[in-house]
């Protein structure tokens, strides 16, 4: 086996250590960063009305009474709230730069699509498909330059990440 090198400590002359002088007090350049506003979930539109978690209650409740009288339109409503209140603060946290909610709302783009081309137009899935991949497409787009206007520049904000 290999000794491993030793490094030898300099040590210092006597007299060397002195406290720590104090810094002149020079204005400190603060980095540039975003309004305090912008650190903050958006409000609702309708103030501070719990709407959205009423939304989600009924929701839940319209789901447990579904599945206990085997209730599929039940179901199918609470499903339906559940979604709508989940999207409005979705939208409502990508459009003012809080959070980017991109890939969920050209997702949500993406299903209305498919669905409204097969079940009102009644097209072949796959054509319903190939339109909904390209509104899929320019969904993104179009969101994620919304978001980064909204939010200064930013291309996403996830938790403390910044991109």
């Amino acid at each position: 086996m290999a000794k491993a090198k030793r490094r030898k400590r300099r040590r210092r002359p006597a007299g060397a250590h002195q406290p720590p002088q104090p810094r002149p007090q020079t204005p400190a350049v603060e980095p540039v960063r975003r309004s305090a506003a912008r650190d903050e979930r958006p409000p609702a539109p309708w103030g501070s009305f719990p709407l959205q978690e009423l939304t989600v209650l009924v929701g839940l409740a319209l789901l447990v009474i579904g599945f206990l009288a085997a209730k599929p339109v039940a179901i199918a409503v609470g499903v339906v709230l559940g979604c709508l209140a989940g999207l409005e603060l979705s939208v409502r946290e990508h459009f003012a730069g809080y959070r980017s909610h991109t890939a969920l709302l050209a997702g949500t783009a993406f299903v209305l699509t498919v669905a409204g081309l097969y079940y009102a137009g009644g097209l072949i899935l796959l054509v319903c498909l190939a339109v909904g991949a390209v509104v899929f497409g320019l969904a993104v787009v179009a969101l994620r330059g919304a978001f980064r206007r909204a939010s200064g520049g930013l291309s996403f904000r996830v938790g403390g990440l910044r991109g």
